[in-house]
């Protein structure tokens, strides 16, 4: 639990590494606070840090019933300057937290003990409205008096504490001031008050009761051990959790309106996928095998048990309880593509291109669906037919990321290398791999004939050649810091 603990501090330690970090490469020149412009600097730049040294999960099953929830509750906010995306970080610590410029991540452990959807809608809310009141854009316009030699100190201790090589007293000395430097970014209780006061009001005028806030946090303080490093990650960067209970438990009291009703089958799937695809493996096993014998009529035991025995290897078993989960649940497209899924892992594409055909027949706009099928008909050696369904898919959802890579696969694989180069850099782009990035581009321009996407792929490399630039006069500008 120790080493855990010490895992998770190391990462919040980092995170907030980073935010001071860009508050020096683009602190502004006047108060009283960043612009939205140096706000949106910022996020990128935060971005492609976390996405260098945290892993995320890309599962679209997951990640878009969170962008459903996230924007649910966007959509009766007024009109926003950012654009707001939801990310699950893979990470079993209980935490949430926002960056600059409207990026919310949610902890995939905070997600596997998540009851209902108002629970989940709870923290949503909170984050956006930190990111509304722009708590986190001022604090870090405050830090930028920190000196560079104490983040260079900090950044020592990331890692040498991450890879264990650290002297006790180093470790100390580094430790104290990485301390320093959360702690000038903790969010205030005045901070955590409005955050409360604005989301509760936004919960109900989305339709939700605003239980899910309460019950929350009191799962957090229910997990809350005697030592101080087994303290919840949220509590240590969300405090006053006693005070935020008592306040929003009176707000219930005074404001309490009979919600919406709400289908639960949409929390259940993407909850139930959640614990058997992105769980401790093991406990998920018993878990599931558990439900099955005591609960035998719900589908979602079977569905569950199915999942998590097929990402164990068990495929022939797991195909047998999404059988009957599909029995009663008689034509639900996502137990369908499931199945279908198993058995193109399984390497029966014909029988996977059956299931997944129908499964697309029902539910023509789920991603995860067309994203098999294409991969099931360009194994076939149906190239045309898996474009068409690549392309289909990237209208539909244009940052499905795994897509583009495969639609500039199967392009390949046609002889349309302008296309295929096109889309491959688009895949990069947005893996932050600039380098690669570029060279597909260069690739797909040297090969393009028509002066409309000429124009458009010299625009693209023109953005990515100001964003390299930028990042080396960072680096630079850094340096030279560092020198005097």
């Amino acid at each position: 639990m120790y080493n855990m603990a010490k895992k998770s501090n190391l990462k919040i330690l980092f995170l907030c590494f980073v935010c001071i970090m860009i508050s020096v490469f683009f602190s502004p020149k006047h108060a009283p606070g960043i612009t939205v412009q140096e706000e949106e600097e910022m996020s990128r730049e935060f971005m492609k840090v976390v996405l260098k040294h945290f892993e995320f999960i890309e599962d679209p099953v997951v990640v878009n019933y969170l962008n459903d929830i996230g924007k649910k509750i966007v959509s009766i906010l007024p009109p926003q300057p950012f654009s707001y995306r939801f990310y699950v970080i893979k990470e079993d610590a209980f935490n949430a937290f926002a960056s600059p410029a409207g990026n919310i991540f949610v902890n995939s452990g905070l997600l596997v003990v998540l009851e209902n959807e108002e629970e989940l809608a709870g923290v949503l809310a909170h984050e956006i409205a930190h990111v509304v009141s722009r708590h986190i854009s001022h604090k870090i316009e405050r830090s930028k008096k920190i000196g560079v030699v104490t983040l260079a100190g900090v950044v020592a201790g990331m890692l040498l504490g991450a890879g264990g090589a650290a002297a006790a007293a180093n470790a100390v000395t580094v430790g104290s001031m990485a301390a320093g430097q959360s702690m000038a970014l903790a969010y205030s209780r005045e901070d955590e008050a409005q955050a409360d006061q604005i989301c509760l009001d936004w919960l109900t005028r989305a339709g939700y009761s605003g239980d899910g806030m309460l019950s929350m946090l009191k799962k957090m303080r229910s997990q809350q051990w005697f030592g101080p490093d087994q303290v919840p990650t949220y509590l240590r960067t969300h405090p006053a959790s006693e005070e935020r209970m008592a306040f929003i438990d009176t707000w219930l009291e005074k404001n309490r309106k009979r919600p919406h009703p709400k289908a639960p089958y949409d929390f259940e799937r993407a909850h139930t996928w959640m614990v058997a695809m992105h769980g401790d493996e093991n406990t998920a096993l018993r878990k599931f095998e558990s439900d099955v014998k005591d609960n035998p009529s719900n589908p979602f035991t079977h569905y569950g048990y199915g999942l998590v025995l097929a990402k164990t290897g068990n495929r022939k078993e797991a195909a047998i309880h999404l059988k009957i989960a599909l029995e009663k649940r008689a034509f639900d497209p996502y137990i369908l593509k499931d199945l279908g899924r198993i058995y193109f892992l399984d390497g029966n594409y014909s029988e996977a291109l059956h299931i997944l055909a129908s499964a697309n027949s029902i539910a023509s706009s789920d991603p995860e669906g067309l994203f098999y099928l294409g991969r099931t008909q360009l194994e076939l050696g149906r190239l045309d037919d898996a474009a068409n369904t690549f392309e289909e898919l990237i209208k539909l959802k244009s940052d499905y990321t795994p897509a583009l890579y495969f639609l500039g696969e199967t392009y390949g694989k046609i002889g349309r290398l302008d296309d295929a180069h096109y889309y491959l850099g688009m895949y990069y782009q947005k893996k932050f791999n600039l380098k690669t990035a570029s060279f597909h581009f260069k690739r797909a321009l040297e090969n393009e004939s028509d002066p409309g996407k000429k124009a458009k792929i010299e625009e693209m490399l023109e953005k990515i050649r100001k964003e390299r630039k930028l990042a080396e006069q960072n680096e630079d500008k850094e340096g030279r810091k560092q020198f005097f």
